[in-house]
């Protein structure tokens, strides 16, 4: 009986460890580089650098955005990492089945960190700008249409979203291709404070804009 109970200690044991070691070599894999962008984030003159990685080991195909500020003595030090930002390319609810969708793309110009992605219907472009030691979303332009199976036409109806989070004006305009007439057009005050955060930002917040 003493060996069967030493013998099972032993199972568990090895099968912990061997738990352990999944979780630390499953930590992070994000091996593959898909996007990287320089440019001035925090008005200091140098250049800064963003940084999108791709983990090709997990099923789901994740992905990491790092952001990366410079120092005086022009090193780069990691001060965001977020893998909520980005949709895996192969989203679990779907099933094995791909999302769809292009990684975003990422543009820094005149210290703002631009963030572009696709969306059903549509696309939407997202504004960060560094901010007492955060980049805060100050900006949000979406774009979508009515068009069924992706076909359109001249009566397909086209929807921009204005979103200025700094003010809280939100407006959006209807138009149809072509037309210069502008078909409906409707502004309100959406007040979101504090303003949030990239590090706290989650692909699916696009349904809140």
């Amino acid at each position: 009986m003493k060996n069967i109970y030493l013998c099972f200690i032993f199972i568990l044991i090895a099968s912990q460890m061997n738990l352990f070691a999944q979780n630390i070599k499953n930590k992070d894999n994000y091996n593959y580089q898909v996007r990287e962008e320089e440019g001035d984030l925090n008005n200091d003159g140098k250049m800064d650098k963003i940084m999108v990685k791709m983990d090709t080991i997990n099923e789901t195909r994740p992905l990491i955005l790092q952001i990366f500020l410079s120092h005086p003595n022009g090193k780069l030090t990691l001060a965001v990492s977020s893998t909520k930002i980005i949709e895996p390319q192969y989203p679990i609810e779907n099933q094995g089945k791909h999302n769809e969708y292009q990684i975003p793309n990422f543009f820094i110009e005149k210290g703002i960190l631009t963030m572009w992605s696709e969306i059903k219907g549509g696309n939407i472009t997202y504004d960060f700008k560094y901010h007492h030691g955060n980049f805060e979303l100050i900006n949000v332009k979406k774009i979508t249409n009515n068009a069924t199976k992706g076909y359109i036409d001249e009566h397909t109806i086209f929807t921009e979203t204005k979103f200025n989070l700094i003010t809280g004006l939100r407006t959006e305009t209807d138009d149809r291709l072509g037309s210069k007439k502008v078909l409906n057009k409707r502004k309100k005050i959406v007040l979101i404070r504090p303003l949030p955060k990239i590090q706290d930002f989650k692909f699916s917040d696009k349904e809140l804009y």
